[in-house]
């Protein structure tokens, strides 16, 4: 394993546009897969109400992790980033966001733009071992009525 610079975490989140935001609901984490684009060391992701907005305004800390894998190399890496949250708002910012060409994946309004300020990144690089090691056919199998 190695443990990535900083400019190299800012590199690889600009090669995904993919991510997994964890905040705190109602007292409880929660995680939820985000769209996103990397803007002047900040995170941009665009939704709507809900709990994902709740979550993620007002300076609440945050966190979105994204990674990926060369599959010609085998090297997998990951990014965490911790930071707080808030709505962008304000005219002059909210212009400058629409240009960020930043569009939802999934259907539907999604008209806030929620930036994301990092106290934290980091992050790391692994080569990923051969599936037989990690994955069998018993993998996938369902174990309890709970799953």
């Amino acid at each position: 394993m190695q443990n990535l610079e900083h400019h190299e975490c800012w590199a690889m989140l600009r090669t995904v546009s993919v991510g997994r935001l964890a905040i705190t609901a109602g007292g409880r984490p929660d995680i939820f897969p985000i769209n996103y684009t990397v803007d002047r060391g900040t995170l941009v992701f665009r939704t709507s109400e809900g709990t994902k907005l709740s979550g993620a305004s007002e300076d609440a800390a945050v966190a979105v992790e994204a990674d990926g894998v060369d599959p010609d190399t085998g090297l997998a890496w990951s990014v965490v980033v911790k930071g707080t949250a808030a709505v962008v708002t304000g005219t002059e910012q909210v212009l400058d966001t629409t240009q960020l060409y930043l569009f939802p994946w999934q259907a539907g309004r999604k008209d806030v733009f929620v930036r994301i300020t990092p106290d934290s990144v980091t992050g790391r690089r692994f080569k990923v071992t051969e599936p037989l090691t990690w994955w069998t056919q018993l993998s996938g199998a369902v174990t309890t009525s709970q799953e």
